[in-house]
């Protein structure tokens, strides 16, 4: 299956990130490079690193990449590791950071790689599909304590207690292989007044799990975190999130960046001399209808722009 992916927010996104033709720049989710083809094209004595935890990614975008310039590196890691990684370039500093955060078109679209609920494949839902934890393991050795609190924390379901309960019951009979399997549970769990409402019942069952998989939350805040130290002046960090748990994450840890340390009174002032950020927006910037319509999943993402001054 060939890999493909449409960028949400491609070119507003590139905009605000501000692209400097001698400029150093990331992005921390390649994909099939569609937000990494316009960055290139931004560049002549630059150079862009990208990150991916997908080889089937990387081996694509490289594709689509190399008929632009050769000024680019791929890098097959988590983006989290972004500081060592790039430290073994010789590159301690960058000039712009982006990321598309979430699950691409491909990895939905292809049912083997058992993200999507549309469709059966044994569960997995790994992006990197070297890492041992996959969405099997979860379903059917997590205790019902954990498999609630994540299906509550990272799913925001609200019959998480329920749905743990039944997994387990089922699993004691025979372990849970498919992802209709996982379905069907979730359908016979549920009521029917929540089964009718709009969306798939298994959606946020299926996205608690996926985040658990690929630590995709504790990777968001690293990055986050690593990424505003390592911009230089001027610098923009970019972020497209896609669910409020995204959302809340970057939108805090933005706003900490701009308010910066605490001081504390009678003390010295512990802002000074330290760095300094701004938001590039005040809200989020969203999708337009034009582009919803063309692509519908972009109808939940939210873009984020601050740069340090």
């Amino acid at each position: 299956m060939e890999f493909k992916h449409i960028s949400v927010m491609r070119h507003e996104s590139i905009e605000f990130l501000n692209v400097k033709s001698d400029g150093i720049y990331v992005d921390g989710t390649l994909g099939a490079g569609g937000h990494s083809s316009l960055i290139l094209n931004g560049l002549r004595n630059g150079h862009l690193y990208a990150f991916d935890k997908d080889v089937e990614a990387i081996e694509a975008a490289d594709q689509v990449l190399k008929t632009i310039s050769n000024h680019y590196t791929l890098i097959h890691r988590d983006n989290r590791e972004i500081r060592d990684a790039l430290a073994e370039y010789g590159v301690s500093k960058v000039d712009g950071i982006l990321l598309d955060l979430g699950v691409s078109s491909y990895q939905f679209d292809n049912s083997e790689r058992g993200f999507s609920y549309r469709s059966n494949a044994r569960l997995d839902m790994r992006m990197d599909r070297s890492s041992y934890l996959d969405a099997y393991q979860v379903v059917n050795t997590y205790s019902y304590e954990r498999l609630s609190k994540l299906l509550f924390e990272y799913g925001e379901e609200p019959y998480a207690r329920q749905i743990a309960k039944k997994i387990c019951e089922k699993r004691r009979i025979k372990p849970i292989e498919t992802t209709f399997d996982l379905v069907e549970i979730i359908k016979e769990t549920l009521p029917n007044q929540q089964k009718n409402k709009k969306g798939h019942p298994a959606k946020q069952v299926f996205q608690a799990i996926r985040i658990e998989v690929n630590h995709e939350l504790e990777s968001l805040k690293s990055i986050l975190k690593v990424g505003l130290d390592m911009l230089n002046p001027n610098g923009r960090f970019v972020v497209i999130t896609f669910h409020s748990l995204e959302d809340r994450i970057v939108k805090t840890i933005f706003n900490e960046a701009v308010r910066g340390p605490k001081s504390v009174k009678g003390l010295v002032d512990l802002n000074q001399g330290t760095e300094k950020f701004r938001l590039i927006l005040k809200k989020p910037f969203v999708a337009t209808e034009q582009e919803i319509a063309m692509n519908p999943r972009a109808h939940s993402a939210k873009l984020r722009v601050i740069e340090k001054i």
